[in-house]
């Protein structure tokens, strides 16, 4: 697997630190006792915020990856079908 290139993850590094504000705010609700579908609305928003990032990750290393000596021939699909997996 590709070690992924930190400047081209720009885009992903705010995607997670805007969840990660809005997972603090959706804890900051709980603790204020805010109503249920406020929350969980929040709740979503964090987990769509999520999964975006790590399939940009993915998509990213794989790119990084084609891109290496050897490309597609060192490709493991097995590695990369269970990344994507544990995103779905």
């Amino acid at each position: 697997m590709v070690q992924l290139d930190p400047g081209s993850l720009g885009p992903v590094t705010n995607r997670l630190k805007r969840a990660q504000g809005q997972l603090t705010a959706v804890i900051r609700m709980l603790e204020e006792g805010r109503q249920c579908e406020d929350v969980v609305t929040q709740l979503a928003a964090v987990s769509k915020a999520l999964d975006r990032a790590g399939f940009a990750i993915v998509a990213t290393g794989l790119k990084q990856c084609l891109a290496q000596e050897g490309g597609a021939e060192s490709l493991d699909t097995k590695k990369m079908e269970k990344l994507f997996l544990s995103l779905a």
